[in-house]
């Protein structure tokens, strides 16, 4: 059961710890692995999840699938999760540190969603627009392809969205005739 108090918490936690001990960026590195890692192997997650595995082994697989590949201090992280009984939190926890980190970084994610995929130079282009146009300096952009919007893009930044994409054009057409508003115009 998804427990967002408890993920923000814990990393919080790690964060707090990470920035003290000069290993933020680090520890970042190792979340990024252990989140792509989550995607990737659905076996691991549902190791992580199960209540029929002892906390022995859960330890054991985590150490052996890690090895070498995180930080002791995100290692000794895990070591508590699993120590607590909170390892099947670990996805959540992951998620919570990574908004964490790009908070306290002051790092802003946009979210561009086109018909078609876009060159570099349109991005880039599109991240400098933003940069003028808001207060957002350091930015992170993520690219989606969405037929479905027949041409234009939709923007989102936040709880902020542009929508110039031709199907909404042609929603907002479509309900304008629903609703009449041209009649009522003309009379």
């Amino acid at each position: 059961m998804p427990n967002p108090r408890l993920a923000s918490r814990y990393s919080k936690s790690l964060l707090d710890l990470a920035i003290e001990r000069g290993q933020l960026e680090q520890v970042y590195g190792d979340m990024l692995y252990l989140q792509q890692l989550n995607k990737e192997s659905r076996e691991f997650l549902n190791l992580l999840r199960s209540p029929v595995v002892t906390s022995d082994k859960k330890l054991a697989v985590i150490n052996a699938v890690t090895a070498g590949k995180i930080s002791e201090l995100t290692n000794a992280f895990a070591r508590l999760l699993v120590n607590k009984g909170r390892e099947g939190d670990l996805p959540e926890i992951i998620n919570a540190f990574v908004k964490q980190y790009k908070a306290y970084k002051n790092i802003h994610v946009v979210k561009l969603t086109t018909a078609t995929p876009v060159s570099e130079e349109v991005k880039n282009a599109l991240i400098n627009r933003v940069k003028q146009t808001s207060d957002m300096q350091n930015i992170e952009l993520q690219t989606a392809v969405d037929p479905s919007l027949i041409g234009g893009f939709v923007l989102q930044t936040g709880d902020k969205l542009v929508d110039a994409s031709i199907s909404y054009e042609l929603q907002e057409i479509s309900r304008q005739f629903e609703n009449n508003d041209f009649i009522y115009k003309v009379r």
